[in-house]
């Protein structure tokens, strides 16, 4: 993990410090060599949604169709997201929608490009994007998808299986909830303290893909996002 880490200085160095908006990350994002990921990625595929969104879902990374479209959940994954969107009554225009890391990591298989997991050195030199999203954007509720970006944002001991639609408060429950305590008010570098927000993990929608069970394992994706949409509405 040490060589891995030497050859991953990070994406804090790529992101202006000056940058304002969303649009001017985004820009930023398709310059990034933070780690070796982006030598074999089409290209970065940044979030996506209106910066006043009040819901932010959280997912692992780019698959093959976002890889090549440059957006992220446009995917067969995506797809059964936005059905689970609809069916717990979150308005999708409300939503927006980024990953842990921001390239495609996969391994060829003949002509095929298979998901591979990103490692912790991924997810740990993708961070400061993240963190630069949040700092832009004032959800009310935040939505972790699946074990990887539970990890990235709630630190290795949180368990989605365990804790899967639980409402829990948000900034205090991320690993280190002083990266995301501070949202900008002003060009002069102003900065105030984020409003009070609830984060609620459930499974990536590729894992309902790859269930056994997929009628279940969907219901069980919809009752954990109907606790998000009623948490909208108190």
């Amino acid at each position: 993990m040490a060589e891995q880490s030497a050859n991953a200085p990070g994406a804090q160095r790529f992101i202006p410090p000056g940058a304002e908006t969303l649009d001017e990350l985004r820009t930023a994002a398709a310059d990034c060599h933070g780690c070796e990921l982006y030598r074999d990625a089409s290209q970065t595929v940044f979030g996506r949604g209106d910066e006043s969104a009040r819901v932010v879902f959280v997912g692992e990374q780019p698959g093959d169709m976002e890889d090549q479209k440059g957006l992220p959940f446009v995917g067969p994954a995506g797809r059964l997201l936005r059905r689970a969107v609809d069916d717990a009554g979150l308005d999708p225009a409300s939503i927006y929608l980024t990953n842990t890391v921001k390239h495609f990591r996969f391994e060829l298989r003949g002509k095929r490009r298979i998901h591979r997991t990103p490692d912790l050195v991924h997810i740990t030199a993708c961070r400061p994007w993240l963190v630069a999203e949040f700092a832009r954007l004032r959800p009310a509720v935040v939505v972790v998808l699946g074990a990887t970006a539970a990890k990235a944002l709630l630190g290795p001991a949180f368990r989605v299986t365990r804790q899967r639609g639980e409402l829990l408060p948000w900034p205090d429950s991320a690993q280190h909830p002083e990266d995301f305590r501070g949202v900008p008010v002003d060009s002069a570098g102003k900065r105030a303290d984020t409003p009070p927000a609830q984060l609620l993990a459930t499974i990536h929608p590729s894992a309902v893909l790859r269930a056994d069970d997929h009628d279940k394992a969907y219901e069980g994706l919809v009752t954990d996002l109907t606790v998000a949409a009623r948490a909208l509405a108190t």
